[in-house]
């Protein structure tokens, strides 16, 4: 089963990071990507682009409204995310656990839904 660790963080924290902070956390990211991948658990991933960059779109009748940003003020916004492929639940907590935002901010895990009257590819 596939599930989605979304990666929440205070984009203020990681903006006030030195260069050599942020180095040292994105090679734990890569690291910890390696080692999925070597397990066989790493379905993918990846990290978002900050959220003064997202446009948010609403559908409101017919009319569709595009707005610059996210969608509401957030303390901890959405920074990215691992697909691991795995056989529980708490399997999947323990790599969500691995994450290097769990230890600041959080790592929310989900099961991709499976519709069981869908044919899986």
């Amino acid at each position: 089963m596939q599930y989605m660790a979304l990666i929440y963080g205070d984009e203020e924290r990681w903006s006030a990071f030195s260069e050599e902070e942020r180095k040292e956390v994105k090679g734990r990211y890569r690291a910890l990507a390696g080692e999925a991948q070597a397990a066989g658990v790493m379905a993918g991933g990846d990290e978002l682009a900050l959220t003064r960059d997202a446009t948010t779109v609403r559908v409101r009748g017919h009319e569709t409204l595009v707005t610059d940003g996210p969608y509401a003020e957030l303390k901890e916004a959405l920074g990215g995310y691992f697909l691991f492929e795995c056989d529980t639940l708490d399997e999947a907590l323990d790599w969500a656990a691995r994450i290097p935002a769990a230890e600041h901010g959080a790592v929310e895990v989900r099961p991709v839904f499976v519709d069981p009257a869908e044919p899986q590819l």
